[in-house]
């Protein structure tokens, strides 16, 4: 754990600010959910919530059959980070933050299909991306929230995607939103 320096009293309402570094650091907005655990020496820890990330390993299973279906890598977010890849990238994915663009998308619930070239291409990360040549993204939406994306990318300049791999991410956001509600 790192020391920040920051010290707050609580308020007599049990009430603790989050200083506003902070929050724009770890991308903690107003009406974020913050999930709270204690440890045995009393510290107490809280961790934006991601309502997706409890399907972590149902998330990588459905990522594996994807990719493993298509042949090209998938990606599943929640709206701060990659929680399952499959294919050849993915330690150069997993668990590494969404980009702006990439969260810009998510809450917008817009569907995307684009080539590298296209004017419409969303960076899916903050550090370079330009390996990828195609992508498909879906929101998924749960409960009417948009919480996170399935992508698909591949990295041969050869192939376009079609309708095809874009209904494959559209139909696994909806299964992984539906997933979300029960």
């Amino acid at each position: 754990m790192k020391a920040t320096g920051i010290v707050r009293r609580i308020d007599d309402l049990g009430r603790v600010v989050v200083p506003k570094e902070i929050r724009r650091t770890l991308r903690i907005r107003e009406g974020d959910p913050l999930e709270i655990f204690t440890d045995r020496e009393g510290e107490i820890i809280l961790k934006k919530y991601s309502p997706i990330g409890e399907l972590g390993q149902f998330a990588k299973q459905y990522a594996e059959s994807l990719a493993q279906t298509t042949g090209h890598i998938v990606a599943i977010t929640d709206k701060d980070q990659f929680i399952a890849v499959a294919g050849p990238t993915k330690k150069d994915l997993l668990s590494k933050g969404i980009s702006h663009e990439l969260e810009e998308v998510i809450n917008e619930r817009e569907n995307i299909i684009a080539g590298k070239d296209d004017k419409n291409f969303v960076r899916i990360i903050n550090e370079d991306d330009s390996e990828f040549t195609y992508q498909v993204i879906a929101p998924i939406i749960s409960e009417g929230d948009a919480i996170g994306s399935v992508i698909i990318l591949t990295k041969d300049a050869k192939t376009k995607f079609s309708d095809l791999e874009m209904k494959l991410a559209t139909t696994a956001a909806a299964f992984l939103g539906r997933q979300m509600e029960q």
